[in-house]
């Protein structure tokens, strides 16, 4: 059963359920409400029928066969029957409740225990002495006209009538926001079954105001864009590393073949320069094997305390002659008089800051300049920053994925495109951050942020 249908049931059913409640409720309390009242109305009848025959007895001061006898239109009219007794129980008049019985109009009264005939005996007072009995009788407990059967008629439809339509309504509300839910998660969920299937193309467009079903939406397009692009990176990966592998192994091989057929004379030069070849391609597979042991997290750690700016100052002294010969201006700043001690391993460390001032170096131009800055706020911050080719927009997310060298520029330029990824596995083993800031053209700066000790 899809989703839609569900909602759309589940609503349905609340809805019907509340409404026939509501319906139920609202008729018993009216006819409640409305028995209530036709009783008071009775009540004052009686009250009435009393009264005035009690100021007919002042009048007449005794009892008659004319005696009220005009209050017998009105009970026929009103479906109620008249007896008058005197001071001694004895009939003066009365109405045959066989004529009541026999009123076409009687017949659609819709009240309980119709057809029982039922009367009350009410006492009639003159100075305070009991000087006769009237008798109303009646075949419903609720004296009723028939303006009052079809009130009470037209009241009820009406609720019917309301609830029918306010069904209708609902009914049609609750297929709309089903669909308002329904569709978009639909969607996402097509969408999940693609991406299952490797089809990261896809993205997510139904439009809703619902947070979390927005939020769902955009979480499954980031989800796809970004299995897309690592899907592009797979396929570059294995493009770069086949490239990689290739390439020193078609020189060895041409070479060696060039040789072997006595084309090309074997010369000590030639066989140094095939040398560098090999050890070339065995630093590249130690490379990726190093990577493998940092992103396993099977690489051993020797922690200790360690003065960062220590590191980075022996670090800056290494690098500074490199950086003159490119004829490039190396600087260093810090906060005098402050401790920049950490925890981690001083060897994978240095890796670390090697890989990111050899990387400021290759690409800044000769008489480019390259500032290495320490400083503490609550944590530890080593920025490195160049004024070089820096790096493209739709590059930066990716710089630190296995073998990703960017534009054709940064390819030109020696490396293997795995040193920052081991620095970042480095990092990460030292519940470190590393961040990067670039514009094209202009210039990189990378920021480390490491978590200080007391020392």
């Amino acid at each position: 059963m899809s989703i839609r249908k569900r909602i759309s049931i589940l609503l349905f059913s609340c809805s019907f359920s509340a409404i026939v409640l509501i319906i139920m409720f609202v008729n018993f309390t009216i006819n409640d409400i409305f028995k209530e009242y036709m009783a008071d109305v009775q009540n004052k009848r009686y009250e009435r029928i009393v009264s005035y025959l009690e100021e007919v007895y002042k009048k007449e001061g005794q009892w008659n066969e004319n005696s009220g006898i005009e209050l017998m239109h009105e009970a026929y009219m009103s479906n109620y029957n008249l007896t008058l007794y005197d001071d001694k129980n004895l009939p003066v008049w009365g109405m045959n409740p066989m004529d009541i019985r026999n009123k076409i109009h009687l017949e659609n009264m819709k009240v309980q225990d119709e057809g029982v005939y039922s009367s009350n005996k009410f006492e009639l007072k003159y100075s305070d002495n009991v000087v006769g009995y009237v008798e109303v009788g009646q075949y419903a407990p609720l004296l009723m006209a028939e303006e009052d059967v079809l009130f009470q008629t037209s009241i009820n439809k009406s609720i019917v009538l309301s609830g029918v339509f306010t069904l209708m309504i609902i009914t049609i509300a609750s297929l709309y926001f089903s669909k308002q839910f329904s569709a978009p998660i639909k969607e996402v969920a097509n969408m999940s079954v693609k991406l299952s299937r490797g089809e990261f193309n896809e993205k997510s467009v139904t439009e809703t105001d619902i947070e979390e079903i927005v939020n769902l939406r955009n979480s499954i397009n980031i989800l796809a864009e970004k299995l897309n692009k690592q899907d592009m990176l797979r396929k570059r990966l294995i493009s770069d590393l086949s490239h990689e592998i290739r390439t020193p192994l078609n020189v060895l091989q041409n070479n060696f073949e060039a040789m072997i057929d006595g084309i090309s004379p074997v010369t000590q030069e030639k066989l140094s320069r095939l040398n560098d070849e090999i050890i070339r391609f065995g630093r590249l597979l130690n490379n990726l094997e190093k990577l493998k042991e940092f992103e396993s997290e099977s690489l051993k750690m020797n922690f200790h305390s360690i003065n960062l700016i220590n590191l980075i100052e022996n670090l800056y002294n290494d690098f500074k002659m490199e950086a003159e010969k490119k004829h490039i201006s190396l600087k260093l700043t810090k906060e005098e008089d402050i401790n920049y001690f950490i925890l981690g391993d001083a060897d994978k460390l240095k890796q670390v800051f090697i890989n990111l001032v050899n990387n400021a170096i290759k690409f800044t131009k000769e008489f480019g300049e390259i500032s290495i800055n320490i400083y503490k706020n609550e944590k530890i911050y080593v920025e490195i920053e160049d004024n070089g080719i820096g790096i493209k927009k739709e590059d930066l997310p990716y710089i630190f994925e296995h073998m990703y060298r960017g534009d054709k520029s940064r390819h030109e330029i020696e490396g293997s495109g795995i040193g920052l990824t081991i620095a970042r596995s480095i990092l990460t083993l030292h519940s470190a951050t590393i961040e990067v800031e670039s514009q094209e053209g202009k210039g990189t700066k990378f920021i480390v942020i490491f978590n200080s000790i007391d020392e």
